[in-house]
């Protein structure tokens, strides 16, 4: 099921309806896929090739702002006022660049699994599926 993002703009993004129980049927969870990532708003939670992903609060809150808006970049000003809601230094810089980081580490658990996170230097970042 496909659905139509606030701006009306459609992606190939993946929005499924999933009911786990009776309650879950009165509020669906939102799931969002793309290829073999599928990351879960309400449960917190990232499946790559059905395993698993643990992730901080921060790199979920970073990759969840990225893939609900695929190929839009990112500054690192914005993702600091977004998900830390706080102003940007260079410290901010520096701890979104290591959150990216293990991010990616951990989203790219096999060599054949593409990188989902892109950087645009000097800019900041974007979620790229290929």
């Amino acid at each position: 099921m496909q659905y139509i993002l606030e701006q009306g703009v459609s992606h190939g993004t993946v929005f499924n309806s999933c009911h786990t129980s009776f309650a879950a049927e009165k509020n669906p969870l939102t799931e969002i896929q793309e290829g073999e990532l599928c990351l879960c708003l309400e449960h917190r939670t990232v499946r790559v090739r059905e395993r698993m992903i643990n992730l901080t609060s921060k790199e979920f809150d970073i990759l969840a702002l990225l893939i609900a808006n695929p190929k839009r970049v990112f500054t690192y000003e914005l993702i600091t006022d977004l998900v830390w809601k706080e102003d940007c230094d260079f410290y901010s810089r520096k701890a979104i660049h290591n959150h990216i980081s293990k991010l990616r580490k951990k989203l790219r658990f096999e060599p054949d699994l593409p990188n989902y996170i892109e950087s645009v230097a000097g800019i900041g970042y974007k979620f790229e599926h290929l």
